[in-house]
């Protein structure tokens, strides 16, 4: 064994392309390793403006049924305003016949 690890190192130059080759490699784990964290960054950005998307979304939702609500209920003010002036004159004939009843 050790013979054969000599004969592939016989000269400093084979030496040097061993090392070469070792540190290709480290390189190469680095930047597998780099890759890996970048997408995964990448993924976590994706993620996130999908949630804050559909977050947003849901917002417009919500505005969209308030401002229906509100045209809606707009259409239906002059009725309410009638209902209202109407209760308004049969209180004030109750106090009116209320009045005439203690005057009396």
């Amino acid at each position: 064994m050790t013979n054969n690890i000599m004969q592939l190192l016989q000269t400093s130059g084979d030496l040097l392309n061993v090392m070469k080759a070792f540190a290709v490699f480290v390189l190469a784990i680095a930047f597998g390793f780099f890759l890996y964290y970048l997408t995964m960054l990448v993924r976590e950005a994706y993620l996130g403006t999908k949630e804050m998307r559909l977050r947003i979304h849901k917002i417009d939702e919500a505005i969209q049924a308030f401002k229906d609500k509100i045209e809606n209920s707009a259409s239906y003010l002059l009725l309410i305003g009638e209902g209202v002036k109407k209760l308004a004159e049969l209180a004030m004939k109750y106090w009116e016949k209320d009045k005439k009843k203690k005057k009396e």
